[in-house]
């Protein structure tokens, strides 16, 4: 399939941080809705002064509450627009959107980014705390309190279990035509010196859900509901558990996205776009 950008246009890579809070979720929604697609595309137009909206594509389609540090995103603009307006677009950009999202970046991207299927793991952080006394007032928007003790430990030690290539469906919410097969490169947890737990979460990509799903598995195990072997188990079994919970969006942020190197990108772009299938499996 090919991304060629049209004649005429230049595609512009944005790098974007958001606080999740008051957001629906990225992706624009019917309905008004307020979404982190919708307040950019509203203000590019603005600030652009253009007829017309120009649609961004993004790495990674966060849910409501979720926030983002390292979001990454494309948009095509006409050369013209472009050339007029990218010297002042980023000090612009910062006077018309709302002060929960930030555009950092705006450039001209190199021959084959896209910012969905070009990139190569998105990494996420997870924060909870098992303070008795539960969460700093100013950390709220972004720490989950769990009011039982964690054993960091115990959460590792399961962790490790769920490391590399598998159909994730058992932490996956299922979409039509979509697969659940993913490579899940790194889950840690790390407790630091004000209490509260992180959980790194990186992936070449993730599906629905999948990563409030692994962290509330690891919560059950933790908290000594579950033993450290169970979550493998989950995933071995391919079906959702009942006991699997998918945690509160607020914990959860979207830190970093990796991109392979500028001559790699038009490759990496039509790999990801093969459906998967893992070793031997089946054509039935």
């Amino acid at each position: 399939m090919s991304d060629e950008v049209e004649p005429g246009y230049v595609r512009v890579r944005l790098d974007l941080s958001y606080d999740g809070s008051e957001f629906s979720g990225w992706a624009k929604q019917a309905g008004g809705r307020r979404t982190v697609q919708g307040e950019i595309e509203d203000a590019l137009r603005t600030v652009t002064r253009s007829p017309q909206s120009y649609e961004l594509t993004v790495a990674g389609r966060t849910d409501a509450g979720v926030h983002a540090r390292g979001q990454v995103a494309h948009v095509d603009l006409p050369r013209e627009v472009w050339a007029e307006h990218h010297v002042k677009l980023l000090k612009r950009l910062a006077g018309r959107l709302p002060r929960d999202v930030r555009v950092w970046a705006l450039r001209e991207a190199p021959r084959g980014f896209n910012a969905r299927f070009s990139a190569v793991w998105r990494r996420y952080a997870y924060r909870v705390t098992d303070n008795p006394g539960g969460v700093d007032p100013l950390l709220r928007g972004h720490v989950l309190w769990h009011d039982w003790p964690l054993d960091v430990d115990a959460m590792n030690e399961a962790a490790r279990g769920l490391l590399g290539e598998y159909d994730f469906a058992a932490y996956c919410k299922k979409r039509e035509g979509a697969t659940t097969i993913r490579t899940l490169q790194e889950l840690s947890l790390v407790r630091g010196e004000d209490g509260i737990v992180t959980a790194t979460v990186r992936a070449d990509a993730f599906c629905h859900n999948m990563v409030r799903s692994l962290i509330g598995a690891l919560l059950f195990v933790g908290d000594g509901h579950r033993t450290p072997d169970w979550p493998a188990k989950v995933l071995a079994a391919g079906v959702r558990d009942s006991a699997v919970h998918v945690v509160r969006p607020h914990g959860l942020t979207l830190e970093e996205v990796g991109y392979p190197a500028d001559e790699l990108l038009g490759a990496r772009n039509k790999e990801a776009r093969n459906k998967r299938s893992l070793p031997g499996a089946g054509c039935c």
